[in-house]
Protein backbone atom coordinates (compact mmCIF):
# COMPACT_ATOMS: atom_id res chain seq x y z
CA UNK A 1 0.00 0.00 0.00
CA UNK A 2 1.78 3.33 -1.09
CA UNK A 3 1.55 6.22 1.56
CA UNK A 4 0.63 9.36 1.09
CA UNK A 5 2.39 12.71 1.69
CA UNK A 6 3.45 14.29 5.06
CA UNK A 7 0.49 16.30 5.26
CA UNK A 8 -2.57 18.21 3.92
CA UNK A 9 -1.50 21.64 4.96
CA UNK A 10 0.58 24.53 3.87
CA UNK A 11 4.15 25.03 5.30
CA UNK A 12 3.16 28.44 6.46
CA UNK A 13 -0.25 26.94 8.42
CA UNK A 14 2.39 24.14 9.23
CA UNK A 15 4.79 26.80 11.07
CA UNK A 16 1.97 28.59 12.05
CA UNK A 17 0.31 25.62 15.04
CA UNK A 18 3.31 24.31 16.77
CA UNK A 19 0.61 21.82 18.67
CA UNK A 20 -0.20 20.51 14.61
CA UNK A 21 3.52 20.65 13.86
CA UNK A 22 4.18 18.80 17.64
CA UNK A 23 1.55 15.97 16.78
CA UNK A 24 3.03 14.94 13.15
CA UNK A 25 6.52 14.49 15.35
CA UNK A 26 4.39 11.94 17.71
CA UNK A 27 1.72 13.37 19.92
CA UNK A 28 0.97 12.92 23.82
CA UNK A 29 -2.47 12.63 24.38
CA UNK A 30 -3.28 15.42 25.62
CA UNK A 31 -1.94 17.13 22.46
CA UNK A 32 -4.07 14.30 20.31
CA UNK A 33 -7.45 15.48 22.60
CA UNK A 34 -6.71 19.07 22.05
CA UNK A 35 -6.19 18.98 18.34
CA UNK A 36 -7.86 17.74 15.51
CA UNK A 37 -4.32 18.09 12.96
CA UNK A 38 -5.67 18.44 9.35
CA UNK A 39 -9.61 18.24 10.17
CA UNK A 40 -9.25 21.83 11.55
CA UNK A 41 -9.17 23.14 7.91
CA UNK A 42 -13.03 21.36 7.63
CA UNK A 43 -15.16 24.29 8.98
CA UNK A 44 -12.91 27.12 6.88
CA UNK A 45 -13.54 24.44 3.54
CA UNK A 46 -17.30 24.38 4.14
CA UNK A 47 -19.76 25.60 5.29
CA UNK A 48 -22.17 23.61 7.42
CA UNK A 49 -25.59 22.06 5.80
CA UNK A 50 -28.75 23.65 6.19
CA UNK A 51 -30.57 21.52 9.12
CA UNK A 52 -33.88 21.64 10.35
CA UNK A 53 -34.44 23.50 13.24
CA UNK A 54 -34.90 21.27 16.65
CA UNK A 55 -37.22 22.32 19.23
CA UNK A 56 -35.27 22.90 22.39
CA UNK A 57 -37.78 21.33 24.58
CA UNK A 58 -38.30 17.81 22.17
CA UNK A 59 -37.17 14.62 24.45
CA UNK A 60 -34.82 13.03 22.72
CA UNK A 61 -35.11 9.59 20.89
CA UNK A 62 -34.49 6.43 23.56
CA UNK A 63 -32.22 4.94 20.68
CA UNK A 64 -28.17 7.04 21.18
CA UNK A 65 -27.39 6.27 17.59
CA UNK A 66 -30.39 8.02 16.40
CA UNK A 67 -29.85 11.93 14.22
CA UNK A 68 -33.26 13.09 14.82
CA UNK A 69 -33.11 15.85 12.15
CA UNK A 70 -30.96 14.36 8.81
CA UNK A 71 -31.11 16.30 5.86
CA UNK A 72 -32.26 14.99 2.85
CA UNK A 73 -31.68 15.82 -0.59
CA UNK A 74 -32.90 14.87 -4.42
CA UNK A 75 -29.52 13.90 -5.71
CA UNK A 76 -29.09 14.59 -9.44
CA UNK A 77 -26.87 12.03 -10.34
CA UNK A 78 -23.88 14.07 -9.76
CA UNK A 79 -23.36 14.04 -5.97
CA UNK A 80 -25.49 17.35 -5.93
CA UNK A 81 -28.59 18.44 -4.59
CA UNK A 82 -31.02 19.77 -7.28
CA UNK A 83 -34.69 20.77 -7.64
CA UNK A 84 -34.41 18.45 -11.00
CA UNK A 85 -32.52 15.71 -8.39
CA UNK A 86 -34.67 11.96 -8.41
CA UNK A 87 -32.58 10.33 -6.01
CA UNK A 88 -33.50 10.69 -2.14
CA UNK A 89 -30.17 10.98 -0.15
CA UNK A 90 -28.96 11.40 3.62
CA UNK A 91 -26.96 13.87 4.45
CA UNK A 92 -24.99 12.62 7.55
CA UNK A 93 -23.04 15.15 10.07
CA UNK A 94 -19.48 16.63 8.46
CA UNK A 95 -17.17 15.38 11.26
CA UNK A 96 -17.24 11.83 13.01
CA UNK A 97 -14.96 10.80 15.30
CA UNK A 98 -14.83 7.82 17.23
CA UNK A 99 -12.77 7.51 20.58
CA UNK A 100 -11.77 4.22 22.39
CA UNK A 101 -10.75 3.26 25.66
CA UNK A 102 -10.04 0.87 28.63
CA UNK A 103 -11.12 1.86 31.50
CA UNK A 104 -9.32 3.01 35.12
CA UNK A 105 -12.47 2.35 37.38
CA UNK A 106 -11.71 -0.26 39.86
CA UNK A 107 -14.01 -3.34 39.75
CA UNK A 108 -16.19 -2.64 42.67
CA UNK A 109 -19.06 -1.93 43.59
CA UNK A 110 -18.71 1.55 44.76
CA UNK A 111 -16.59 2.45 42.01
CA UNK A 112 -18.53 1.68 39.41
CA UNK A 113 -21.62 2.93 40.76
CA UNK A 114 -20.12 6.45 41.42
CA UNK A 115 -18.83 6.48 38.02
CA UNK A 116 -22.19 5.47 36.25
CA UNK A 117 -23.32 8.71 38.46
CA UNK A 118 -20.47 10.97 37.08
CA UNK A 119 -20.21 9.92 33.52
CA UNK A 120 -24.13 10.40 33.19
CA UNK A 121 -24.11 13.50 34.79
CA UNK A 122 -21.41 14.74 32.02
CA UNK A 123 -23.11 13.45 28.94
CA UNK A 124 -26.51 15.35 30.21
CA UNK A 125 -24.83 18.29 30.77
CA UNK A 126 -23.93 18.16 27.19
CA UNK A 127 -27.12 17.78 25.86
CA UNK A 128 -28.17 20.53 27.83
CA UNK A 129 -25.54 22.76 26.35
CA UNK A 130 -25.65 21.23 22.24
CA UNK A 131 -28.95 20.38 20.57
CA UNK A 132 -29.00 16.84 19.10
CA UNK A 133 -26.84 16.33 15.87
CA UNK A 134 -25.97 16.81 13.38
CA UNK A 135 -26.05 20.88 13.96
CA UNK A 136 -25.88 20.40 17.54
CA UNK A 137 -24.12 17.18 19.38
CA UNK A 138 -24.25 13.52 19.25
CA UNK A 139 -22.67 11.18 21.97
CA UNK A 140 -22.83 7.40 21.70
CA UNK A 141 -21.49 5.55 24.24
CA UNK A 142 -20.72 1.76 23.18
CA UNK A 143 -19.41 -1.31 25.17
CA UNK A 144 -16.97 -3.80 24.17
CA UNK A 145 -17.13 -7.16 25.67
CA UNK A 146 -14.67 -6.92 28.00
CA UNK A 147 -16.39 -4.43 30.32
CA UNK A 148 -19.04 -7.09 30.65
CA UNK A 149 -16.45 -9.89 31.11
CA UNK A 150 -14.10 -7.83 33.66
CA UNK A 151 -16.59 -5.29 35.32
CA UNK A 152 -20.15 -7.54 35.69
CA UNK A 153 -19.11 -11.05 36.50
CA UNK A 154 -22.55 -11.48 38.04
CA UNK A 155 -25.70 -8.91 39.17
CA UNK A 156 -25.96 -9.31 42.77
CA UNK A 157 -29.71 -7.60 42.65
CA UNK A 158 -32.72 -9.02 41.29
CA UNK A 159 -35.36 -6.80 39.15
CA UNK A 160 -37.77 -7.39 36.24
CA UNK A 161 -34.87 -7.77 33.96
CA UNK A 162 -33.09 -10.24 35.43
CA UNK A 163 -32.77 -12.72 38.81
CA UNK A 164 -30.46 -12.07 41.45
CA UNK A 165 -27.08 -14.43 40.76
CA UNK A 166 -27.61 -13.85 37.33
CA UNK A 167 -23.84 -14.28 35.68
CA UNK A 168 -21.81 -13.11 32.63
CA UNK A 169 -23.04 -13.46 29.84
CA UNK A 170 -26.61 -14.74 30.59
CA UNK A 171 -27.72 -10.74 30.90
CA UNK A 172 -26.67 -10.37 27.48
CA UNK A 173 -29.61 -9.84 24.66
CA UNK A 174 -29.65 -13.39 22.94
CA UNK A 175 -29.63 -14.03 19.09
CA UNK A 176 -32.73 -15.86 18.53
CA UNK A 177 -32.05 -16.61 15.00
CA UNK A 178 -28.80 -17.75 15.43
CA UNK A 179 -29.59 -19.47 18.33
CA UNK A 180 -32.36 -21.87 16.83
CA UNK A 181 -30.02 -22.41 13.71
CA UNK A 182 -27.12 -23.06 15.89
CA UNK A 183 -28.78 -25.31 18.22
CA UNK A 184 -27.45 -23.16 21.33
CA UNK A 185 -27.24 -20.03 22.99
CA UNK A 186 -25.88 -17.06 20.55
CA UNK A 187 -25.50 -13.59 21.87
CA UNK A 188 -25.77 -10.64 19.54
CA UNK A 189 -22.93 -9.56 20.91
CA UNK A 190 -19.89 -11.42 20.42
CA UNK A 191 -16.11 -10.68 19.75
CA UNK A 192 -14.97 -9.26 16.43
CA UNK A 193 -13.67 -12.04 13.89
CA UNK A 194 -12.08 -12.15 10.47
CA UNK A 195 -13.29 -12.66 7.32
CA UNK A 196 -11.60 -14.93 4.00
CA UNK A 197 -11.04 -11.47 2.40
CA UNK A 198 -9.48 -9.85 5.36
CA UNK A 199 -5.74 -8.59 4.16
CA UNK A 200 -4.13 -5.58 6.14
CA UNK A 201 -1.21 -4.06 3.96
CA UNK A 202 2.10 -5.73 3.66
CA UNK A 203 3.94 -5.64 6.61
CA UNK A 204 1.36 -4.62 8.74
CA UNK A 205 0.37 -8.73 10.39
CA UNK A 206 -2.64 -9.83 11.21
CA UNK A 207 -5.89 -7.63 11.48
CA UNK A 208 -6.16 -6.53 15.13
CA UNK A 209 -8.67 -7.76 17.27
CA UNK A 210 -9.08 -5.36 19.86
CA UNK A 211 -10.04 -5.80 23.28
CA UNK A 212 -11.29 -1.98 24.57
CA UNK A 213 -13.79 -2.13 27.45
CA UNK A 214 -15.45 1.49 25.42
CA UNK A 215 -15.81 3.11 22.11
CA UNK A 216 -17.74 6.84 22.25
CA UNK A 217 -18.62 8.19 18.94
CA UNK A 218 -19.23 12.15 18.45
CA UNK A 219 -21.08 13.84 15.45
CA UNK A 220 -21.64 17.05 14.31
CA UNK A 221 -21.26 19.61 11.51
CA UNK A 222 -19.07 21.78 13.98
CA UNK A 223 -15.83 20.18 15.17
CA UNK A 224 -15.85 23.06 18.34
CA UNK A 225 -18.89 20.94 19.58
CA UNK A 226 -16.92 17.76 19.54
CA UNK A 227 -13.69 18.92 20.48
CA UNK A 228 -15.96 20.83 23.66
CA UNK A 229 -17.82 16.95 23.80
CA UNK A 230 -14.25 15.70 23.64
CA UNK A 231 -13.06 17.93 26.79
CA UNK A 232 -15.87 17.42 28.52
CA UNK A 233 -15.51 13.52 28.60
CA UNK A 234 -11.56 12.94 28.22
CA UNK A 235 -10.64 16.20 30.11
CA UNK A 236 -8.87 15.93 33.00
CA UNK A 237 -11.06 18.77 35.01
CA UNK A 238 -13.59 18.10 38.13
CA UNK A 239 -16.23 18.03 36.42
CA UNK A 240 -15.03 16.29 33.34
CA UNK A 241 -14.75 12.55 32.79
CA UNK A 242 -11.68 11.83 32.04
CA UNK A 243 -10.39 10.12 35.13
CA UNK A 244 -12.89 7.11 34.26
CA UNK A 245 -10.43 6.17 31.10
CA UNK A 246 -7.44 5.39 29.71
CA UNK A 247 -7.75 6.24 25.53
CA UNK A 248 -6.71 3.84 23.39
CA UNK A 249 -6.76 5.44 20.45
CA UNK A 250 -8.74 8.83 18.94
CA UNK A 251 -10.36 8.26 15.14
CA UNK A 252 -11.18 11.75 13.63
CA UNK A 253 -12.52 11.44 9.84
CA UNK A 254 -15.01 13.60 7.41
CA UNK A 255 -18.32 12.77 5.41
CA UNK A 256 -19.43 14.89 2.28
CA UNK A 257 -19.34 18.16 1.96
CA UNK A 258 -19.97 18.26 -2.13
CA UNK A 259 -23.81 18.25 -2.22
CA UNK A 260 -24.15 21.86 -2.36
CA UNK A 261 -22.11 21.83 -5.47
CA UNK A 262 -18.70 22.57 -4.52
CA UNK A 263 -15.80 20.62 -3.52
CA UNK A 264 -16.13 17.54 -1.62
CA UNK A 265 -14.27 16.77 1.53
CA UNK A 266 -12.61 13.59 0.13
CA UNK A 267 -11.48 15.27 -3.14
CA UNK A 268 -10.41 18.55 -1.44
CA UNK A 269 -8.48 17.03 1.85
CA UNK A 270 -6.92 13.66 -0.51
CA UNK A 271 -6.00 16.45 -3.07
CA UNK A 272 -4.65 18.45 -0.19
CA UNK A 273 -2.54 15.66 1.19
CA UNK A 274 -1.37 14.55 -1.96
CA UNK A 275 -2.59 10.95 -1.76
CA UNK A 276 -2.13 8.58 -4.74
CA UNK A 277 -5.43 9.02 -7.45
CA UNK A 278 -6.60 12.14 -5.81
CA UNK A 279 -6.83 13.63 -8.42
CA UNK A 280 -9.02 11.23 -10.17
CA UNK A 281 -11.95 11.72 -7.08
CA UNK A 282 -15.07 13.31 -8.92
CA UNK A 283 -15.21 16.67 -7.62
CA UNK A 284 -18.61 16.01 -5.70
CA UNK A 285 -18.21 12.32 -4.80
CA UNK A 286 -18.90 11.79 -0.34
CA UNK A 287 -16.11 9.28 -0.28
CA UNK A 288 -12.69 8.82 -1.66
CA UNK A 289 -13.84 5.84 -3.97
CA UNK A 290 -16.03 7.81 -6.06
CA UNK A 291 -19.76 6.97 -5.14
CA UNK A 292 -22.65 8.04 -3.27
CA UNK A 293 -23.02 5.51 -0.05
CA UNK A 294 -25.75 7.35 1.86
CA UNK A 295 -28.75 6.48 -0.64
CA UNK A 296 -32.11 6.63 1.25
CA UNK A 297 -33.29 3.67 0.33
CA UNK A 298 -29.64 1.81 1.38
CA UNK A 299 -30.21 2.71 5.08
CA UNK A 300 -32.84 1.36 7.14
CA UNK A 301 -35.34 3.99 9.74
CA UNK A 302 -33.49 3.96 13.03
CA UNK A 303 -36.02 1.10 14.41
CA UNK A 304 -34.73 -1.52 12.08
CA UNK A 305 -31.76 -1.75 13.22
CA UNK A 306 -32.69 -1.88 16.92
CA UNK A 307 -32.17 -5.13 19.09
CA UNK A 308 -35.83 -5.56 19.98
CA UNK A 309 -37.66 -4.23 16.48
CA UNK A 310 -37.96 -7.43 14.16
CA UNK A 311 -39.59 -10.28 15.44
CA UNK A 312 -37.24 -13.18 16.38
CA UNK A 313 -34.43 -11.46 15.98
CA UNK A 314 -33.51 -11.07 19.74
CA UNK A 315 -34.92 -11.52 23.20
CA UNK A 316 -35.09 -7.78 23.78
CA UNK A 317 -39.09 -7.52 23.13
CA UNK A 318 -41.60 -6.54 25.08
CA UNK A 319 -39.30 -5.50 28.16
CA UNK A 320 -35.75 -6.11 27.70
CA UNK A 321 -32.92 -4.12 29.17
CA UNK A 322 -30.98 -3.58 26.28
CA UNK A 323 -34.39 -2.37 24.53
CA UNK A 324 -33.95 0.60 22.26
CA UNK A 325 -29.92 -0.57 21.90
CA UNK A 326 -28.05 -1.69 18.99
CA UNK A 327 -24.58 -3.90 17.83
CA UNK A 328 -22.14 -1.41 16.17
CA UNK A 329 -19.49 -3.42 14.80
CA UNK A 330 -16.19 -0.83 14.45
CA UNK A 331 -13.43 -1.17 12.02
CA UNK A 332 -10.43 0.39 9.93
CA UNK A 333 -9.31 -0.18 6.90
CA UNK A 334 -6.81 1.44 4.19
CA UNK A 335 -8.17 2.54 0.93
CA UNK A 336 -5.86 1.79 -2.29
CA UNK A 337 -6.82 4.46 -4.15
CA UNK A 338 -3.99 3.91 -6.80
CA UNK A 339 -5.06 0.68 -8.15
CA UNK A 340 -8.85 1.78 -7.67
CA UNK A 341 -8.23 4.93 -10.29
CA UNK A 342 -5.56 3.35 -12.64
CA UNK A 343 -2.77 4.28 -10.94
CA UNK A 344 -1.23 1.32 -9.23
CA UNK A 345 0.63 -1.36 -8.89
CA UNK A 346 2.59 -1.69 -11.76
CA UNK A 347 1.06 -3.02 -15.29
CA UNK A 348 -2.28 -3.46 -12.95
CA UNK A 349 -5.21 -3.21 -15.13
CA UNK A 350 -7.44 -3.98 -12.16
CA UNK A 351 -9.69 -1.06 -12.60
CA UNK A 352 -8.93 0.84 -15.69
CA UNK A 353 -12.14 2.84 -16.24
CA UNK A 354 -15.05 4.32 -15.04
CA UNK A 355 -17.40 1.26 -16.45
CA UNK A 356 -15.03 -1.05 -14.15
CA UNK A 357 -15.44 1.22 -11.09
CA UNK A 358 -19.08 1.11 -11.56
CA UNK A 359 -19.19 -3.04 -11.79
CA UNK A 360 -17.28 -2.92 -8.56
CA UNK A 361 -19.08 -0.81 -7.08
CA UNK A 362 -22.97 -1.76 -7.80
CA UNK A 363 -23.12 -4.91 -9.91
CA UNK A 364 -22.51 -5.93 -13.41
CA UNK A 365 -23.68 -4.87 -16.34
CA UNK A 366 -24.77 -1.74 -14.87
CA UNK A 367 -24.58 1.24 -16.93
CA UNK A 368 -24.30 5.15 -16.23
CA UNK A 369 -22.80 8.16 -17.81
CA UNK A 370 -18.93 8.50 -16.81
CA UNK A 371 -19.06 11.36 -13.82
CA UNK A 372 -21.99 9.63 -12.30
CA UNK A 373 -21.68 9.30 -8.47
CA UNK A 374 -25.03 8.82 -7.07
CA UNK A 375 -27.10 5.52 -8.35
CA UNK A 376 -29.84 3.26 -6.91
CA UNK A 377 -29.95 0.74 -8.73
CA UNK A 378 -32.24 -2.68 -8.05
CA UNK A 379 -31.77 -4.93 -5.22
CA UNK A 380 -30.52 -8.02 -6.12
CA UNK A 381 -31.10 -11.39 -4.55
CA UNK A 382 -29.13 -14.61 -4.46
CA UNK A 383 -29.80 -15.91 -7.37
CA UNK A 384 -29.09 -12.32 -9.38
CA UNK A 385 -25.76 -12.10 -7.79
CA UNK A 386 -24.73 -16.01 -8.75
CA UNK A 387 -26.21 -15.53 -12.44
CA UNK A 388 -23.76 -12.38 -12.52
CA UNK A 389 -21.08 -14.61 -11.41
CA UNK A 390 -21.35 -16.74 -14.35
CA UNK A 391 -22.23 -14.71 -17.30
CA UNK A 392 -19.91 -11.82 -16.42
CA UNK A 393 -17.16 -13.93 -13.94
CA UNK A 394 -18.13 -11.27 -11.05
CA UNK A 395 -19.92 -9.08 -8.98
CA UNK A 396 -20.16 -5.90 -7.16
CA UNK A 397 -19.78 -4.65 -3.92
CA UNK A 398 -23.07 -3.29 -3.34
CA UNK A 399 -24.89 -5.71 -4.79
CA UNK A 400 -23.37 -8.51 -3.01
CA UNK A 401 -24.34 -8.02 0.13
CA UNK A 402 -28.36 -6.82 -0.42
CA UNK A 403 -29.51 -10.43 -0.14
CA UNK A 404 -28.59 -10.72 3.19
CA UNK A 405 -28.68 -6.85 4.07
CA UNK A 406 -32.50 -6.56 3.43
CA UNK A 407 -35.44 -8.00 4.35
CA UNK A 408 -36.51 -10.58 1.91
CA UNK A 409 -40.38 -10.37 2.79
CA UNK A 410 -42.71 -7.83 3.80
CA UNK A 411 -42.03 -8.01 7.93
CA UNK A 412 -44.75 -6.40 10.52
CA UNK A 413 -42.47 -4.97 13.61
CA UNK A 414 -43.04 -5.54 16.51
CA UNK A 415 -43.99 -1.86 16.80
CA UNK A 416 -46.24 -2.68 14.11
CA UNK A 417 -45.14 -0.95 11.33
CA UNK A 418 -44.99 -3.22 7.94
CA UNK A 419 -41.69 -2.64 6.56
CA UNK A 420 -41.60 -4.17 2.68
CA UNK A 421 -39.28 -6.44 0.86
CA UNK A 422 -36.13 -4.88 0.36
CA UNK A 423 -36.16 -2.85 3.51
CA UNK A 424 -32.85 -2.60 4.70
CA UNK A 425 -31.91 -4.23 8.31
CA UNK A 426 -28.56 -2.32 8.50
CA UNK A 427 -27.69 1.59 9.27
CA UNK A 428 -24.16 2.68 8.52
CA UNK A 429 -22.30 5.71 10.05
CA UNK A 430 -18.78 4.86 8.62
CA UNK A 431 -16.72 7.97 7.46
CA UNK A 432 -13.82 8.72 5.53
CA UNK A 433 -10.11 9.20 7.27
CA UNK A 434 -6.30 10.64 6.84
CA UNK A 435 -5.61 8.73 9.95
CA UNK A 436 -2.63 6.08 9.65
CA UNK A 437 -4.44 4.39 10.83
CA UNK A 438 -5.68 6.66 14.10
CA UNK A 439 -5.06 10.13 15.08
CA UNK A 440 -3.69 8.55 18.25
CA UNK A 441 -2.99 5.54 19.51
CA UNK A 442 -1.33 4.24 22.74
CA UNK A 443 0.18 1.63 20.72
CA UNK A 444 2.11 3.29 17.96
CA UNK A 445 4.67 0.00 17.19
CA UNK A 446 1.46 -2.55 17.11
CA UNK A 447 -1.08 0.04 15.45
CA UNK A 448 1.27 0.79 12.92
CA UNK A 449 1.39 4.59 13.40
CA UNK A 450 2.28 6.77 10.85
CA UNK A 451 2.17 10.89 10.58
CA UNK A 452 1.80 10.57 6.94
CA UNK A 453 -1.33 10.65 5.69
CA UNK A 454 -3.11 7.72 3.93
CA UNK A 455 -6.62 7.32 2.43
CA UNK A 456 -8.92 5.41 4.65
CA UNK A 457 -11.94 4.21 6.17
CA UNK A 458 -13.62 4.10 10.13
CA UNK A 459 -16.31 1.95 9.47
CA UNK A 460 -19.06 1.66 11.85
CA UNK A 461 -22.51 -0.05 11.00
CA UNK A 462 -25.70 -0.21 13.52
CA UNK A 463 -27.12 -3.94 12.94
CA UNK A 464 -29.79 -5.45 15.32
CA UNK A 465 -26.75 -8.60 16.11
CA UNK A 466 -23.35 -9.20 15.17
CA UNK A 467 -24.75 -12.27 13.51
CA UNK A 468 -25.97 -9.87 11.26
CA UNK A 469 -22.98 -8.18 10.47
CA UNK A 470 -21.05 -11.55 9.71
CA UNK A 471 -23.44 -12.63 7.30
CA UNK A 472 -23.49 -9.48 5.46
CA UNK A 473 -19.89 -9.47 5.64
CA UNK A 474 -19.12 -12.75 4.38
CA UNK A 475 -21.56 -11.91 1.79
CA UNK A 476 -19.32 -9.35 0.46
CA UNK A 477 -16.68 -12.14 -0.10
CA UNK A 478 -19.51 -14.31 -2.04
CA UNK A 479 -19.85 -16.50 1.09
CA UNK A 480 -23.50 -16.81 1.65
CA UNK A 481 -26.09 -18.61 4.43
CA UNK A 482 -27.38 -21.24 2.45
CA UNK A 483 -23.77 -22.68 1.68
CA UNK A 484 -23.62 -21.61 -1.94
CA UNK A 485 -19.89 -19.16 -2.70
CA UNK A 486 -17.85 -18.05 -5.45
CA UNK A 487 -15.41 -20.38 -7.01
CA UNK A 488 -12.79 -16.82 -7.15
CA UNK A 489 -10.75 -15.53 -4.51
CA UNK A 490 -12.68 -13.49 -1.89
CA UNK A 491 -9.34 -10.67 -3.11
CA UNK A 492 -9.81 -11.10 -6.81
CA UNK A 493 -10.90 -7.82 -9.23
CA UNK A 494 -14.38 -9.40 -9.40
CA UNK A 495 -15.32 -9.33 -6.15
CA UNK A 496 -16.21 -6.05 -5.90
CA UNK A 497 -14.01 -3.61 -3.64
CA UNK A 498 -12.33 -6.78 -1.91
CA UNK A 499 -8.81 -5.96 -3.89
CA UNK A 500 -8.61 -2.24 -3.08
CA UNK A 501 -9.53 -2.28 1.00
CA UNK A 502 -6.94 -3.46 3.52
CA UNK A 503 -8.19 -4.38 7.21
CA UNK A 504 -6.16 -3.32 10.15
CA UNK A 505 -8.39 -3.38 13.16
CA UNK A 506 -11.95 -4.63 13.97
CA UNK A 507 -14.01 -4.62 17.40
CA UNK A 508 -17.61 -4.64 18.23
CA UNK A 509 -19.70 -3.11 20.69
CA UNK A 510 -22.76 -3.37 22.13
CA UNK A 511 -24.64 0.36 22.27
CA UNK A 512 -27.25 -0.01 25.01
CA UNK A 513 -30.30 2.87 25.39
CA UNK A 514 -29.89 6.28 26.12
CA UNK A 515 -31.18 5.36 29.48
CA UNK A 516 -28.55 2.53 29.93
CA UNK A 517 -25.82 4.21 28.23
CA UNK A 518 -23.38 4.99 31.88
CA UNK A 519 -21.17 2.35 32.58
CA UNK A 520 -24.85 -0.26 32.22
CA UNK A 521 -26.02 -2.46 34.40
CA UNK A 522 -23.77 -1.67 36.97
CA UNK A 523 -27.19 -0.34 39.50
CA UNK A 524 -27.00 -4.37 39.91
CA UNK A 525 -23.84 -4.42 41.59
CA UNK A 526 -24.21 -5.70 45.39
Amino acid sequence: MKEAGDHGLSDTEESANPSRRSFVAGATLGMALTSAGIYEVIDKLISPPERAAVRVDKPLPPEQYAIPTPRLIKDNGEGVASSGGTIPVLIPPLHNHVITATLRVPANVNALQEAQRHLESVIQDLEKRFPPPPSGLGVVVAWGLPYFQHYIPSLGRGSGFFKAGTRYPNYLPVDLMTSKEQGHTVYALQDARTYPSDQPPAGFGQVRLEQNHVAVLLRSDSLDNIMEGTNALFGAGRNQAGDLFTVTSIRRGFTGGGHTGQQSLASELAVAADLPGANSIPKHAPIFFGFTTTIKSAESSTPVSNLETLPGRTDQWPDGYFKYGTIMPLSHLYSDLGTWYGQGRAGSQDFPDYADRLRAMYRPGLSAPEGTVTLDPPVEDEDDIFQQVRKSGGYGHNGSMQPVNRLQNPTTSNYGVTYPAGTPVSNRGDFATLDNPFHYTSDPVGDHYSSQKAAGLHFLIFVPTVETFNRIRLAMDGYYPDGRRVDFSPRSPKAGLNSVVHTTHRQNFLIPPRSRRSFPLAEFLT
